[in-house]
């Protein structure tokens, strides 16, 4: 079959051409706000992405014109500025924690109960709870001795409570009062107390 001529070819590709876009037209109407949408937001971020590089750039330069002079704050000091002979001093003095103490002993109450698991020794007071235990009399009563009580934290006495009869708690709180007498203690061992009695 012959070649039909070139303008024939051109004017029926691009009346076909023109029919498929009039059939997807009504895709093309819906997917245009989208499309523009699309646009603008990679517009807006490429300009910002440009904005953000000129002032790097500018910094860089402002940098290399006039260096920063290392200023520090009049309130910020450190270590090594302290000089003269008392500088290893004042740095072993920064070393120590200062300790809330009472009657010649470390508070443990608060948060860092949990923790305490320093050994205790009975200091000489007189009892604030009568116990059948013998508390009350100044000797170590059973129960401390078989919980190696003095060195529990509040955890694992809280774990040990479970076990324990209403005499042996009454005994651990008259012992604890006696002792270091520390809030957190009291309360867990006095709450259990309760409950165990209520039952």
């Amino acid at each position: 079959m012959a070649t039909a001529p070139y303008g024939v070819r051109l004017l029926v590709g691009a009346a076909v051409t023109a029919l498929e876009e009039t059939r997807r037209l009504p895709q093309t109407i819906l997917m245009y706000p989208m499309t523009v949408a699309s646009q603008v937001a990679q517009l807006v971020m490429k300009m910002q992405q440009d904005v953000a590089d000129l002032v790097n750039k500018g910094d860089e330069t402002l940098e290399n014109l006039f260096p920063p002079k290392d200023e520090q704050p009049e309130w910020a000091t450190f270590d090594d500025d302290q000089t003269g002979g008392d500088s290893g001093a004042a740095s072993d003095d920064a070393d120590v924690l200062d300790l809330s103490v009472r009657d010649g002993e470390r508070l443990t109450e608060g948060r860092f109960a949990l923790f305490s698991g320093e050994p205790e020794t009975p200091k000489a007071a007189t009892p604030t709870r009568e116990s059948t235990s013998g508390a009350a009399s100044g000797t170590v009563p059973e129960v401390v001795a078989e919980l190696d009580y003095a060195s529990l934290t509040l955890a694992q006495l809280r774990a040990r409570l479970t076990t324990l009869r209403v005499p042996d708690l009454e005994a651990l709180l008259a012992y604890e009062e006696t002792t270091k007498a520390r809030a957190p203690f009291q309360t867990l061992l006095a709450n259990r107390i309760t409950r165990a009695s209520a039952k």
